[in-house]
């Protein structure tokens, strides 16, 4: 059933003109302005893709978009699902899994984050080099998952090396201070208490948030080589905890994202 829905899918995006896709992207919260650099062959809005979940939130477009960028073809998620929305781990990667049998080679994926190393502040970048996964669920739990792949996905390396060493040169060459670190994913959608950040600090993390975590696993099962950066826009101290704006944080997400969308560009050009 789940294999005959995803078939109808991408043969219905191949028919709308998406053939040979190089790059999938994720876009996250307030980080939708890279779809400015592409160039536009086709949008696609996911409400018109058969099977194809809407994303929910306000602050997610909820569009697939096909181009050009850096002389690559790119495919773009526009909007992404959460698991706190209300979708279930298989929609929440559905998207992934559509990217991967439409023919990507390598994925990159942007979310918003909690800093929990205090050394990094709101405003920086990181490059996930690990992750925890704290939200209760895996995307590869389901009747039939091994009909995709194996299910027993290896996590040694969730994170491509070669795309993450891609990224630090980029971001040494054109001077963008880039942190690395280990990402935990929570359920949401409330904010951690006090003593959620406390426990996440002795859990070594360095930024906490409510994605990226099942699109990684799925990559993985699908062999697909994968990056992903946090644009931190709040620090999680809980020494010295401050009421949280949700739309501080999507003002700090777009100060921040031309810096990302740089180094994305300046990383395609390299794959």
């Amino acid at each position: 059933m789940k294999k005959q829905q995803l078939l109808e899918t991408i043969n219905f995006l191949k028919l709308e003109g998406i053939t040979n896709p190089e790059i999938g992207i994720v876009l996250g919260t307030g980080l939708g302005k890279l779809v400015d650099e592409i160039s536009i062959k086709k949008q696609i809005p996911y409400s018109n893709i058969p099977n194809f979940p809407v994303a929910t939130v306000e602050f997610h477009s909820g569009k697939l978009i096909y181009g050009e960028l850096s002389g690559k073809k790119v495919l773009v998620m526009a909007g992404r699902f959460h698991l706190y929305e209300g979708y279930n781990a298989w929609e929440v990667t559905y998207g992934i899994r559509t990217l991967h049998g439409l023919g990507i080679k390598n994925l990159l994926i942007s979310n918003a984050a909690g800093a929990i190393n205090l050394s990094y502040k709101k405003g920086d970048l990181m490059l996930i080099e690990d992750h925890i996964n704290l939200q209760g669920s895996s995307p590869l739990a389901f009747k039939g998952a091994n009909s995709f792949g194996n299910i027993f996905a290896d996590m040694l390396e969730p994170y491509s090396k070669e795309i993450n060493n891609k990224m630090l040169a980029v971001a040494k060459t054109q001077n963008i201070q880039l942190h690395t670190g280990v990402y935990t994913s929570v359920l949401g959608p409330q904010l951690e208490t006090r003593a959620e950040y406390r426990m996440l600090q002795i859990f070594e993390t360095d930024a906490v948030g409510m994605s990226t975590v099942p699109e990684v696993i799925v990559a993985k099962q699908l062999n697909l080589p994968c990056a992903a950066i946090s644009v931190l826009t709040d620090e999680c101290d809980p020494k010295n905890l401050q009421p949280v704006d949700i739309a501080e944080i999507i003002a700090i997400a777009g100060k921040t994202e031309p810096k990302m969308i740089s180094l994305f560009k300046g990383v395609i050009e390299l794959l």
